[in-house]
């Protein structure tokens, strides 16, 4: 969706996403773990403006020059680690490797503005990569099809083909196969960030640390648990939500067990992270409902919180 369009300069959202169920099913020969995982859109989104230019002629000066703001509620901690600008940023990435593939000459001017909070398991620089692609693609004017965009996005983070596809999708193999759920009805959901961080890699060396990889999740299965989300099933979130992360990312944080407990004191119909955290959210039945179980919870001190909505 854009917020502003004209001739030179194109300003759109990049949206998070909450996982709703992620089941892992092992480990892969090429290191990655295979996963299943049900993942919807939210309207918490970061802005990413994109102004076309020609490549830099000075060989020293890089082709892409990102400025970012970051714009967040509040802040949680002066040791809050600062977005990179430069090959760190999954915007600078995603961009090198389109123009390397395509052969593309142009380069780009870009601000993004951050409202994701980063490490938190919302996928914010992979929503702002997948954007920053489709950007690129149509003002440089190369006109690949969405699956090339995809491929080459796996290649930057396993949730950029997701985003890339847009809508609520169940996403296989480590991310990478996206299949869309159409029809979705809009969801209410509160998240509360913590002041604290969870690297994604450490979760997952922490997962295969526990016994419980080999015990996989029996109680309902991925494409049920589909079903019941574009369905009244939702009311019965509790049964079929699920995060085979959890007690991993518990096992390093101890925000994840404190956030548990504050949710499970609530009326939501379901609660749990989102990715490797250390975001946690619930489930609500309508935005009165978010907001003012956001409110009880933004007495609590405990960190960023948020109630938003689905989005297509």
């Amino acid at each position: 969706m854009y917020l502003r369009r004209d001739q030179f300069t194109r300003i759109t959202r990049a949206p998070a996403k909450l996982n709703l169920y992620l089941e892992i099913l092992g480990r892969r020969a090429d290191g990655f773990h295979e996963l299943e995982t049900l993942m919807v859109p939210i309207a918490l989104a970061d802005s990413l403006e994109f102004t076309p230019t020609s490549a830099a002629l000075d060989c020293e000066q890089s082709p892409i020059d990102l400025e970012v703001c970051e714009c967040y509620a509040a802040r949680l901690s002066e040791s809050r680690p600062t977005v990179p600008t430069g090959n760190e940023n999954l915007v600078v990435r995603a961009l090198e490797l389109l123009r390397e593939r395509s052969g593309c000459a142009m380069g780009a001017r870009l601000r993004l503005v951050k409202r994701i909070p980063a490490a938190a398991g919302l996928g914010g620089g992979s929503s702002d990569a997948a954007v920053a692609l489709r950007l690129a693609n149509s003002m440089w004017e190369l006109n690949w099809p969405v699956k090339r965009l995809m491929e080459l996005g796996a290649e930057i983070g396993s949730d950029v083909p997701f985003f890339l596809a847009g809508g609520p999708a169940l996403c296989l193999g480590r991310g990478e196969r996206v299949e869309r759920i159409f029809n979705v009805p809009r969801r209410w959901f509160v998240i509360v960030k913590p002041p604290a961080e969870l690297s994604t890699s450490d979760v997952y060396r922490a997962l295969d640390l526990r016994t419980e990889l080999t015990n996989p999740h029996q109680a309902v299965g991925l494409i049920p648990a589909a079903g019941s989300y574009g369905t009244s099933g939702i009311l019965q979130a509790r049964r079929w939500m699920f995060n085979r992360l959890q007690l991993a990312a518990a096992s390093i944080s101890p925000w994840v067990e404190r956030l548990r407990r504050a949710f499970d004191r609530l009326d939501f119909l379901g609660h749990q992270l989102s990715g490797s955290g250390s975001a946690y959210f619930g489930v609500c039945r309508h935005a009165q409902h978010a907001r003012r179980l956001a409110t009880i919870l933004r007495t609590q001190q405990l960190g960023l919180v948020y109630a938003t909505r689905s989005c297509a």
